[in-house]
């Protein structure tokens, strides 16, 4: 049976039996440059697909908040704007946007959706070029989070896996949507994952490593306030590591193997129940680490340590964050704060977070707290259905990115030397996928944008069972993956795989963020100068842009007498599945004739 050699990195290749002859192999320096050759590739290719897509697309509907916020933050140092959201993920929007120069008259007032629209729309500002500035840095940073993945896939399984782990990354239209806009989610959950990855290296080299997992999940938590719940799991985490470091000794992690594989004495893996609960830290001590009684109250001391510091780490991380905005962390909650009972004000009371943190939480919980419409395989439905991110993943995901996330997952679990590790990549991922489904807002797959970056990791650890024909079906799953994505090219947002129709078909369903989420309004300003000039244009229009700062001047049909609606009628395919009686009247009697961006559907009405 094939194995990969544990230890350094270099040397993590397969093979059969013994080692291939050295006339076989590449020498070691070719086999190194290609393999950053291969990186170099899956990155470019990425951010050509992130770049093209974000000039490309006029803002979406969230966008324009937090491009508001962030020029508040930057040029009046106030947190007044946005506070359901904490404010590293809009100061790292802040970061490309000071090239921008953007103007914001000082005497403005409204509220954050009015300040979005007056930044790009009403300020003599360029839109285009605000957009571009303020996605830039997501991009880049989405870009480093490939680097994440790939580095803790490769500790795992080496080189193979490391790029395996890495094309799934740079090839998933979800990550790739999401990676080039002014957003949140892909930032929150790359934080998470950074954490994740570093509490995994903590097993060698705590001291070094905790430090900066307690910053990188800190970082999640002041970008996205959904990552709260991995918290006790990531500090458990922090605590076994911390167990492993001291059980194991120094002896046991020479420096070709810091940070690297599993470790050697985990290569032999638990195996049984009693194995999977020596796993998990509640067995015996190993005979490099301390035994009986006060052994193991050592150990749960030292756990306890690596777990609080960790927690210190983040706790002053968020903190910095706001002040980072307002040293003087000035702040008035709203007039409109909902009011939060029972256990969830008791979580926000008790949270050591600042005041304006904690308020944001009750604005989400206040949006849990409504009713929100949902859209699902052409059902329009009130309130929330438990199963809709998996059923919208099943949609969105590539066909063979799920049968390699399936596979993956089966191996972390499966193979003993790769177990200790399948807590860190499994455990986070799927508690915050149970929470989301929870939620109240079924708006789209970017409420689990951690799965498509967790189980990326999880996808290569497939190369560790180590058979040449599953290293065969791995390269031909990975292939069919890159294929899918880049032919939905520069269309990601409304991707859907091959199962089920492709970005043509997505609308039928799914809507919101899944498809429409107002990207496509300059793609129509085009379409309609090209193929439609001069004649009458009815909109119905699903977004936060403003259609006539890009040559779009249209009237709203569902203000006019039906009678007098002849002509264009463009509607956004959300607004079409969530057509009130009138609207729908109107498209009974139109005739579809166009397609733009798989977005917006464009009838002709006699």
């Amino acid at each position: 049976m094939s194995t990969f050699l544990a230890g350094r990195h270099d040397e993590q290749l397969p093979v059969s039996g013994a080692e291939l002859p050295a006339r076989r192999r590449l020498p070691r320096r070719h086999r190194r440059l290609l393999f950053v050759l291969a990186v170099v590739a899956l990155l470019a290719e990425m951010a050509v697909a992130m770049v093209t897509t974000a000039v490309q697309q006029t803002p979406t509907i969230d966008e324009p908040v937090y491009v508001g916020t962030a020029v508040v933050y930057t040029q009046q140092h106030s947190l007044r704007y946005n506070p359901e959201h904490p404010p590293l993920g809009k100061l790292i929007v802040a970061s490309g946007l000071v090239f921008a120069h953007p103007h914001l008259d000082e005497g403005f007032a409204g509220d954050q959706t009015e300040l979005g629209r007056h930044v790009l729309y009403e300020s003599g500002n360029d839109p285009w070029r605000v957009m571009f500035w303020a996605r830039l840095p997501v991009m880049v940073l989405t870009l480093l989070f490939g680097l994440v993945v790939l580095a803790f896939a490769r500790e795992l399984v080496g080189p193979v896996g490391g790029l395996t782990a890495l094309a799934l990354y740079a090839f998933s239209p979800d990550v790739i949507t999401h990676g080039s806009l002014a957003t949140l989610d892909v930032p929150a959950s790359g934080f998470l994952l950074t954490s994740v990855w570093l509490l995994w290296r903590a097993r060698r080299r705590p001291v070094l490593h905790l430090p900066l997992a307690g910053a990188a999940l800190g970082a999640a938590l002041a970008t996205k306030m959904s990552m709260l719940p991995a918290v006790p799991v990531l500090l458990l985490l922090a605590a076994l590591s911390v167990r492993h470091a001291r059980r194991s000794g120094p002896s046991s992690a020479g420096p070709a193997q810091d940070g690297g594989a599993v470790d050697a004495p985990a290569a032999a893996g638990p195996s049984g129940r009693h194995g999977w609960v020596r796993l998990l830290g509640f067995g015996a001590a190993g005979a490099a680490g301390p035994s009986g009684r006060h052994g193991w109250v050592r150990l749960l001391g030292f756990g306890a340590a690596g777990a609080a510091g960790t927690a210190l780490v983040a706790v002053a991380v968020v903190w910095a964050a706001y002040l980072a905005v307002d040293p003087r962390l000035r702040w008035t909650a709203p007039a409109d704060l909902p009011p939060v009972h029972g256990l969830r004000a008791l979580l926000v009371d008790v949270l050591p977070f600042p005041r304006p943190y904690r308020d944001g939480m009750r604005v989400q919980f206040g949006f849990e707290n409504a009713t929100w419409q949902g859209f699902l395989f052409g059902r329009l439905y009130a309130g929330s259905l438990w199963y809709y991110l998996p059923a919208a993943l099943l949609v969105k995901t590539p066909l063979g990115m799920l049968a390699l996330w399936a596979a993956g997952a089966a191996a972390l679990i499966a193979v003993p030397r790769l177990r200790p590790a399948a807590p860190y990549v499994l455990i986070p991922p799927a508690l915050l996928l149970g929470t989301a489904m929870l939620g109240s807002r079924d708006l789209g797959v970017r409420y689990a944008l951690f799965v498509p970056v967790f189980l990326a990791v999880a996808a290569a650890c497939v190369v560790a069972f180590g058979r040449r024909w599953a290293h065969g079906v791995t390269a031909a799953l990975v292939l069919f993956v890159a294929v899918s994505s880049l032919a939905t090219y520069p269309f990601y947002l409304p991707y859907s795989n091959e199962a089920f129709g492709g970005p043509s078909k997505t609308r039928l369903r799914l809507h919101d963020s899944n498809v429409d989420w107002g990207q496509d309004l300059g793609r129509l300003a085009d379409r309609l100068r090209e193929r439609y000039p001069r004649e009458k244009v009815w909109l119905v229009y699903k977004g936060a842009g403003v259609p006539s700062a890009y040559g779009i001047h249209a009237a709203d049909p569902r203000t006019a007498d039906p009678d007098d609606v002849h002509g264009l009628l463009v509607v956004s395919d959300t607004s079409v599945a969530k057509a009130d009686d009138r609207l729908a009247a109107l498209l009974a009697t139109s005739l579809p004739i166009d397609d733009v961006g798989h977005s917006i559907t464009v009838y002709r009405r006699p």
